[in-house]
């Protein structure tokens, strides 16, 4: 009984700890006028605090719960027109989400070509999405999976971090300052609780038909098509908001754990430098959608950064760009990564097959 209620005393300081943390760092954010403080801030901490040896025992329940929240956040703001955007623009959007895949599989192939790292890690850490696929593929075929998870969710964090710096050099401010955020708002509790339903409805509905990445995309999806029918109103306070992007933010950070970054440490710089290569290599096919096609800049890094995509709408929907067309990209990237990604890399791997890799 007394090692139990140690394990709660030590659990509950971590939690306190995490928290209050992810306040500071995110009010520091806020104050400099950063772009999504409120998901950075947690995200930051959660590294700081998983790095350091902490173990915050992370719930499952509300995680998903704040991927419906950002999802119903994104279909606010996203009219039902945005399936004529992409069916006007298809060329664009096809060439986009094409180059994307073709660039991070060839950065992956070239990688396993030059032995930078051990066996296939490399194609699968490169993978642009699927992070939970490439990680269970790559073990199946002898891929380090640990380096592999590392290689996908530090790029997640790359993405967010770099986009919002990308952002704040463009001169684009949040669409929300510190003095101007009312944290406690009157709140139309009819309108919050349809939110909240779908919220949570849409990822229990995602886990039955096992929807990947379903959580964030079904009820946004519903959202845009019941909010455009005014079968719903979309409400969402600041507070579940800002909890909403807690959650999202920690789910990334308290992975980087003090074993993983051990594990990891070897092939860091390799690790650093293909995801950043990756990233440059994204922002390249951005800087070509704004020359050929006169797309505003940070709409088009935003729409063709390589993972995090409700990462990427939370700093989407707290600036000054067009969020449908983000997100049409990025929604169309995402399902076509889960498609694609996985066949085209295990048909790679398969080709590229060292001594210590196994098949299935």
């Amino acid at each position: 009984m007394p090692s139990r209620l140690t394990s709660r005393l030590a659990s509950a300081f971590q939690w306190g700890v995490l928290i209050a943390l992810s306040a500071a760092i995110a009010a520091f954010l806020l104050w400099i006028h950063a772009p999504a403080a409120l998901m950075l801030g947690p995200l930051i901490a959660g590294i700081v605090v998983a790095s350091s040896g902490g173990k915050v025992a992370f719930p499952l329940p509300p995680f998903v719960l704040a991927q419906g929240v950002v999802g119903c956040l994104i279909a606010s703001m996203v009219p039902l027109s945005i399936v004529d955007d992409v069916l006007r623009h298809w060329l664009l959007f096809g060439a986009g989400v094409v180059l994307v895949v073709v660039v991070s599989s060839l950065l992956g192939w070239l990688m396993t070509r030059w032995q930078m790292m051990p066996g296939t890690t490399a194609l699968w850490g490169t993978s642009a999405g699927a992070a939970s696929v490439m990680t269970i593929m790559a073990e199946h075929y002898g891929a380090d999976p640990r380096l592999v998870a590392f290689m996908q969710y530090l790029r997640v964090v790359l993405v967010a971090v770099i986009a919002a710096i990308v952002a704040r050099l463009f001169g684009v401010t949040p669409v929300h300052v510190p003095h101007d955020i009312v944290w406690f708002p009157t709140v139309a509790w009819l309108p919050l609780a349809e939110t909240l339903a779908l919220a949570i409805v849409g990822p229990i509905i995602a886990r039955r038909l096992r929807i990947p990445a379903g959580a964030f995309l079904v009820p946004l999806v519903l959202g845009i098509v019941l909010s455009h029918f005014g079968l719903i109103r979309i409400e969402l306070p600041t507070w579940l908001l800002a909890a909403s992007y807690a959650f999202v933010g920690w789910n990334v950070g308290l992975r980087f754990t003090r074993p993983l970054l051990i594990h990891a440490l070897k092939a860091l710089p390799v690790i650093f430098g293909a995801t950043l290569t990756l990233i440059a290599l994204c922002g390249a096919i951005a800087a070509a959608m704004v020359w050929l096609a006169g797309v505003d800049p940070l709409t088009a890094y935003l729409a063709t950064s390589p993972g995090g995509s409700d990462s990427i709408a939370i700093i989407a929907a707290s600036t000054n760009v067009d969020v449908s067309f983000v997100m049409a990209m990025q929604t169309v990237r995402m399902i076509a990564v889960l498609f694609l990604a996985p066949v085209l890399t295990k048909f790679i791997a398969e080709r590229l097959r060292y001594p210590n890799d196994r098949p299935p």
